[in-house]
């Protein structure tokens, strides 16, 4: 099994930044691909970013140029950096672990507002 645990949400206003992180843990084996999804109130979930494991990313349009996907594979861990954040990026954002398996974590909130 897998655990994916993700951090580094909160409040921030239009225009604003933050960090997102996620850590795997558990029996992780071959070369997982690490995404971000996220889900606002009353929308379906969606990719945001995903990242290979060479380090190859894929962004969603509507966040290309504002956010950042890298990753640690040492560490297991996988980052999220958001710039110029916008209304409209308001949701759950949740970590995905894809690759000898299909694990996800339980997301972080990330609210932008003034």
């Amino acid at each position: 099994q897998v655990q994916l645990v993700e951090s580094g949400g909160g409040l921030v206003q239009p225009g604003g930044s933050l960090n997102l992180s996620c850590v795997a843990s558990g029996s992780i084996f071959g070369s997982p691909t690490m995404e971000w999804y996220r889900q606002a109130p009353g929308k379906q979930r969606e990719l945001v970013a995903l990242i290979t494991y060479g380090g190859t990313p894929t962004y969603q349009v509507s966040v290309k140029g504002r956010f950042t996907i890298s990753r640690d594979n040492a560490k297991n861990t996988v980052y999220l950096e958001m710039n110029n954040l916008k209304s409209e990026d308001t949701a759950v954002y949740y970590c995905r672990l894809f690759g000898g398996g299909d694990y996800w974590g339980k997301g972080t909130q990330v609210t932008v507002s003034s």
